[in-house]
């Protein structure tokens, strides 16, 4: 079993900054993308951004050039760091990873249990 706890949402004013945080912990081999998604009310959930174990990153058109995603692989933690944040992005933000299991060597998705991040104008 796998646990991916998030942290860092709360309430920010438009142009303000925010950090998440998201750990795994578990029968974790290792762990090829992390990623961060996002919903809003009566929104589909949408991918905002993802980074492989080796880096490489990708990110929603609406976020490119103020979020950037990073990871620390020896802590199995990624993060979200949010600048000139503006109310279109008010959601509960998902941490997502896609884990090789120690134990049954086999790959699955795990999920956050959301975090709210709330703009306000």
């Amino acid at each position: 079993q796998v646990q991916l706890v998030e942290s860092g949402g709360g309430l920010v004013q438009a142009g303000g900054s925010l950090r998440l945080s998201c750990a795994a912990s578990g029968i974790i081999l290792s762990i090829n993308t992390m990623g961060w998604y996002r919903q809003a009310p009566g929104k589909q959930r949408e991918l905002v951004a993802a980074i492989t174990s080796g880096g490489s990153t990708n990110y929603a058109d609406s976020v490119k050039g103020r979020f950037t995603i990073s990871r620390d692989n020896a802590k199995n933690t990624v993060y979200l760091q949010m600048n000139s944040l503006k109310p279109e992005d008010t959601a509960v933000y998902f941490c997502n990873a896609h884990v090789l299991e120690l134990v049954l060597r086999v790959f699955n998705d795990y999920w956050g249990q959301g975090t709210q991040v709330t703009v306000s104008s």
